[in-house]
């Protein structure tokens, strides 16, 4: 069953179109001092919890596939969400969860399988 989850996000995935509005070493819009490590962006014409696109990582590897998934708590908006890791190599997952995990916000990585 859980192979089906990983299939059903790449479909997701695949089907859309990845936009980048916060690439590699831009500025977090609220947190000046903290640079993006990877691509950073949402899938078009898809609903997350915050009514806005699914959010989505885009690392450094050429492969097109869904690598894992961030689970996010965040204090200061109240809420929680899923954000996809898409071409991210293990260095590139840590970097992400030092960008997230401070202030008011903390998450954990579900990694697929491979």
């Amino acid at each position: 069953m859980n192979h089906e989850f990983w299939e059903y996000l790449q479909r997701l995935v695949d089907s859309s179109q990845i936009v980048v509005d916060r690439p590699r070493g831009s500025t977090h819009p609220r947190y000046h001092e903290q640079l993006y490590p990877v691509n950073y962006g949402y899938l078009s014409g898809t609903t997350a919890i915050d009514a806005g696109g699914v959010d989505i990582w885009m690392g450094s590897l050429e492969n097109r596939m869904v690598v894992g998934v961030l689970c996010t708590v965040d204090l200061l908006k109240r809420d929680t969400e899923l954000k996809i890791l898409y071409d991210c190599t293990d260095d590139e997952i840590d970097a992400i969860m030092h960008f997230i995990n401070g202030d008011q916000m903390r998450a954990m990585v579900i990694k697929k399988e491979r």
